[in-house]
């Protein structure tokens, strides 16, 4: 049997989100701590190791330098890249899994990254709302992680994921934007809670929500949002005495003045400016817009637009604060009103 060499555990994986740079650092760092590349081993070539994973030079070049920043490896003409340091640990190994990219999705990354500092090995993955490939990374995931950091939406399959979700040793995890039922055990949690939410912002937005007569929630009848925001919604316009409507698809909606429009999907918000601009009716005065989860460009579109959000980069800041303090605690991450005069 052929003798392994240390080209054959450095690993780049191509369903991982995780920079192809930083995935040859954590392959590098993960085989020290494995006992399988020691002090004063010679690592491959950047031509050799380009070659070997397919990839460019400049990234392995990327990952070589970024080793000889963090102390790990050095290099010496005629000799290469050798192993400088293997008293270097990554205390923090976490298997971090998204539902999507967004802009939103980028601030909690960001926020939860630079919490945890660059001594944090993080494999990140997007599994795209689907359930099927939700459980087929968790289950292919046999790595000793200390974390696994997951956010957990689908568009079907929901009421099997906590079966999945249980598989994970409770110490180790931790959940993002969203709990859900039959999660057995202590765990750590930075979540939304959606039905109270859009209910307590729609009590904010009072004083302008009362120069119209109905609310109409577009929520799309294939989406991953919670039905918690159509019970917070439907609560509060029985309550406040609103005419309401859940719109499915905001193309066959006719909109007319007096009406207020709410949107959880992007691409709804474009598809209600395509029929609310042309209208002639005037948004901020005949008719309301508010739209879920604060973007930097909104503030700009039609003199600026009203948005219901969470704060995103404190719920990375928390879960990454969550996991430096070992904590099992859930923690609800503030939820705020940006009145703007789109409404």
């Amino acid at each position: 049997m052929k003798k392994l060499e240390i080209i054959d555990f450095i690993k780049v994986d191509e369903y991982s989100i995780t920079p192809k740079y930083l995935q040859i650092v954590n392959s590098v760092i993960r085989e020290i701590e494995n006992g399988h590349i020691h002090k004063g081993d010679n690592l491959p070539s950047i031509n050799e190791l380009s070659i070997e994973l397919d990839i460019a030079r400049d990234t392995v070049e990327r990952g070589y330098k970024h080793l000889k920043n963090i102390g790990v490896i050095d290099a010496v003409p005629r000799r290469g890249y050798y192993i400088k340091n293997i008293e270097f640990r990554q205390s923090l190994k976490i298997f971090l899994l998204f539902n999507k990219l967004s802009a939103h999705k980028k601030t909690i990354y960001d926020s939860f990254v630079t919490t945890l500092g660059e001594h944090a090995v993080i494999d990140f993955y997007i599994y795209n709302n689907d359930f099927l490939l939700f459980k087929k990374l968790i289950a292919n995931k046999k790595d000793d992680y200390t974390h696994y950091v997951i956010i957990p939406h689908f568009i079907e399959g929901e009421e099997n994921a906590n079966e999945i979700v249980n598989t994970i040793p409770k110490e180790k995890l931790l959940l993002l934007d969203k709990l859900i039922p039959g999660i057995t055990g202590e765990y750590a949690a930075a979540y939304e809670n959606f039905e109270k939410d859009i209910y307590t912002a729609l009590c904010e937005a009072a004083d302008k929500l009362s120069k119209y007569h109905t609310l109409k929630l577009i929520f799309p009848l294939h989406t991953y949002y919670p039905v918690e925001i159509l019970r917070g919604f439907k609560n509060y316009c029985q309550d406040y005495a609103f005419t309401y409507k859940v719109v499915h698809n905001i193309a066959d909606e006719t909109v007319s003045a007096g009406e207020v429009y709410i949107n959880v999907m992007e691409d709804d918000l474009v598809a209600l400016l395509e029929k609310l601009i042309p209208s002639g009716l005037i948004i901020g005065e005949q008719v309301g817009v508010i739209s879920y989860n604060e973007t930097p460009v909104k503030k700009f579109i039609l003199k600026g637009i009203t948005t219901i959000s969470t704060d995103f980069h404190q719920m990375g800041i928390t879960a990454a604060q969550l996991i430096l303090s070992n904590s099992k605690e859930c923690c609800e991450i503030p939820f705020k009103l940006i009145l703007r005069d789109s409404l």
